[in-house]
């Protein structure tokens, strides 16, 4: 296991050598995103207004206010991530994401995606939002603000992490890992308990 401190964007050459079980910091911009910015995206046919080459997304709905034509964060925190799988194919390959933060990873269509083009998914751990807006150091634009809070929000973070890669580019997945694991130790947990 190695940490990694990046810079957005994110080159293929860097996304290969990140593996499962790394940890990732990383300064620069993240855009978030949430299940209505992408049915946006995908299902109503709209194109970003910026580009997402190179870039990390996080899965949130942040909590922002509007001063003037400023927006101030409040509370940025991370959704699951699972309900959105079917738009992280197009985020990938499509749009040249290289970085998924969420919780609760990604399926099989997704890796495949992230082997192919050099994308990971990078987990977060939960609970974490109060030290998620510390590290946003900015919010420099929300795009498609009738959406908020499911914008699409471009933040410049700070030292943002700890993050797992959770799903590498090489086609490892620590989520399906520890299912393994598990399934595994299930008959000796049934036998302790009696169950047959």
């Amino acid at each position: 296991m190695a940490t990694h401190h990046l810079q957005t964007p994110f080159t293929d050459e860097v996304i290969r050598q990140l593996h499962a079980g790394d940890v990732v910091y990383f300064d620069g911009t993240l855009f978030g995103i949430r299940d209505l910015t992408q049915i946006y995206m995908f299902d109503q046919n709209h194109e970003p207004p910026v580009s997402l080459a190179g870039m990390p997304c996080i899965h949130t709905a942040p909590s922002l206010k509007k001063i003037g034509d400023k927006w101030e964060k409040i509370c940025i925190g991370t959704t699951t991530s699972t309900r959105m799988d079917r738009f992280s194919p197009g985020l990938i390959g499509k749009y040249g994401v290289k970085a998924i933060i969420g919780k609760g990873g990604l399926y099989e269509g997704s890796l495949k995606a992230m082997q192919e083009h050099a994308a990971v998914y990078l987990a977060i751990v939960g609970g974490s939002a109060a030290l998620e807006t510390k590290q946003v150091e900015e919010v420099e634009e929300v795009y498609w603000e009738h959406l908020h809070p499911e914008a699409l929000y471009k933040f410049r973070v700070k030292d943002f992490g700890p993050l797992t890669v959770a799903m590498d580019s090489h086609g490892r997945n620590l989520f399906e890992d520890v299912k393994e694991v598990t399934r595994q130790k299930l008959p000796e947990i049934y036998a302790k308990l009696g169950i047959t």
